[in-house]
């Protein structure tokens, strides 16, 4: 089996990818209603940093495979959520179709790649906690 040879959380390609989507829901929620301030906004805003926060925080525990994969999960329940609220600012016409779409394939994109990580933890291991 061959290993994937990491420094840090920043050089996984999802984490990378939810970072960047966060930051493009951050600047299109930036025009919502004044009145979704503490609705739409503040959940989107939360759930969709929250992705890469969990990935973050699930490669420190990378040596704990059931953390690993458990903290994958709660990223990728984060990722089915912030998919929720860009319907709703979709269908409230906060947000273009276009934008909705290429974000909705941004975070399908997150969910598989999170499906396979969590599929094979013992990869993403540490090189000092791997059987020989």
């Amino acid at each position: 089996m061959s290993y994937v040879e990491l420094k840090g959380h920043r050089d996984l390609k999802v984490c990378q990818l939810a970072y960047k989507l966060a930051m493009e829901i951050f600047k299109e929620s930036r025009v919502f209603p004044k009145e979704e301030k503490y609705s739409l906004t503040d959940q989107i805003r939360r759930s969709s940093r929250s992705i890469a926060a969990n990935i973050a925080e699930g490669f420190r525990k990378r040596q704990y495979p059931k953390m690993f994969v458990s903290k994958l999960a709660d990223a990728d329940g984060e990722a089915t959520e912030t998919q929720v609220w860009l319907d709703f600012a979709k269908d409230c016409e906060y947000l273009q179709p276009e934008k909705h779409e290429e974000l909705i394939k941004g975070y399908e994109e997150v969910g598989k790649m999170l499906g396979a990580r969590m599929s094979m933890p013992e990869k993403f291991m540490p090189r000092s906690f791997r059987k020989p």
